[in-house]
Formats: structure tokens, sequence, C-alpha cells
């Protein structure tokens, strides 16, 4: 959704590659290790963390609709205030999710 891909394709190749096998997994109807409920946004939405050299960088995503996978949001997670995500990556996310939802029913 959105620009999730463009700055998924921004991250470091090693980042790509370990959130792309988690993603790949998800699609499958897997779950990987590091993939994890996203908090406050009810049932079947995950997020995976990775961190490389320091730096945190997070893929949110839903399995919420059948044989779909929709990618939220990808992001570095720049924020100094510990591990809490910045609200206007919470409001993105929720933003898109309703977009995704629109988008499953007009092709179902």
């Amino acid at each position: 959704m959105g620009s999730s891909k463009k700055d998924y394709l921004g991250f470091p190749i090693e980042v790509q590659g370990d959130m792309g096998y988690a993603l790949g997994l998800a699609q499958l109807g897997g779950k990987h290790p590091k993939a994890k409920p996203w908090k406050g946004g009810g049932p079947g939405i995950f997020e995976i963390i990775e961190d490389h050299r320091g730096d945190a960088y997070r893929a949110v995503y839903t399995v919420r609709f059948a044989e779909v996978l929709y990618v939220l949001h990808a992001f570095q997670k720049k924020s100094k205030s510990g591990i809490k995500t910045p609200q206007s990556d919470v409001k993105l996310i929720a933003e898109r999710l309703k977009r995704a939802q629109a988008d499953y029913e007009s092709t179902r």
C-alpha cells in the first residue's frame, strides 16, 4: 500500500532479504518467528522488526483478507523516544488498512 514497496526497496539488502523471507512465509499462510502482532490494530496485523548496524527497520502487514497479503507500511524507525512507534506512523498504518479493506472489497 502507498509507498511501502519503494520504502522497503530502500532498506539495506540484508534487511530486504530477511523481511522478504518473513513476508513470503506469510503469503504462504505461515508466520515467521520475528513476526509479532501489531498492537492496537486488532487481529491479523503483524510487524516484522529487523535491526541492522544499530538501525531498526519495520514492516507492518495484514493477513486479514483471504488469499491476499497487504504490506501497510515499511519504515526505518528513527524515534528517539524508546521503542514506541511515532504517532504519524500509527495513523498512516490505520489509514492504509482502511484503503486495503476497500481495495479488497472492490476486487471480490
